[in-house]
């Protein structure tokens, strides 16, 4: 494919990839509510529905991830290739591990669902549940950290081969250093949540005018 087809196929994916997980995430949110984990599991069990949308929506997401792997190596690869190369296995590892994370996502969804003699008891279901319902969220950490880590060098190479306007590859360098930090600390369960949900504005404010951007626009060819 030409530069100017994967730089709108990436910017596409970067807007399509918001949507779902945004989406993804009230509905997963909002379908697991409660304080202990009776009550979290009673209210995925209302709301079922609502959370086989969020892991279709977060499945779709992590194919989203693969396809910026590919698009955004093909549009770095000519200002420096082995750079561009850790792009693409950081965001395919993001792709793989949110996928391989979603297993709990299903897991949670039949505990609170099982039927008659499939169902468990109080004792197990509130142990399976307080696992089930713990580790995703290390899961999504991690993957997001590789996703940050492939978000710094891609924003570096925008503004080292002038592909974007500068003002805006140095929102997305700023954005990803901020998440390269603050996710470690987040995963040692140091960072209070609201600045861990505050630090990903940045972001948010980055890569949907680079999505729009590179729809519009493209990227610039690079300098001899």
């Amino acid at each position: 494919m030409t530069p100017r087809t994967n730089a709108r196929i990436a910017g596409f994916t970067f807007l399509f990839y918001i949507a779902t997980s945004l989406t993804g995430m009230i509905l997963s949110g909002r379908a697991s509510r409660g304080e202990e984990t009776a009550a979290r599991l009673a209210s995925i069990a209302e709301h079922a529905s609502e959370l086989r949308v969020a892991i279709v929506l977060f499945l779709l997401g992590c194919f989203c991830a693969l396809v910026l792997a590919v698009t955004l190596y093909s549009i770095t690869r000519d200002e420096d290739p082995d750079l561009a190369l850790m792009i693409l296995v950081c965001r395919s590892a993001e792709g793989i591990v949110g996928a391989v994370s979603l297993e709990r996502a299903t897991g949670r969804l039949w505990l609170a669902t099982a039927p008659g003699a499939a169902a468990q008891g109080p004792a197990a279901a509130a142990a399976l549940g307080a696992v089930l319902l713990k580790l995703p969220g290390n899961s999504t950490t991690i993957a997001a950290s590789f996703f940050a880590v492939a978000s710094t060098i891609f924003s570096y190479l925008l503004l080292r081969g002038r592909m974007v306007p500068a003002g805006l590859a140095w929102v997305g360098i700023v954005a990803s250093v901020l998440i390269v930090v603050g996710l470690p600390v987040e995963l040692a369960g140091v960072l209070p949540t609201p600045v861990s949900q505050a630090m990903w504005l940045p972001m948010l404010l980055f890569e949907v005018p680079l999505g729009v951007w590179l729809i519009v626009k493209g990227v610039a060819p690079r300098a001899a």
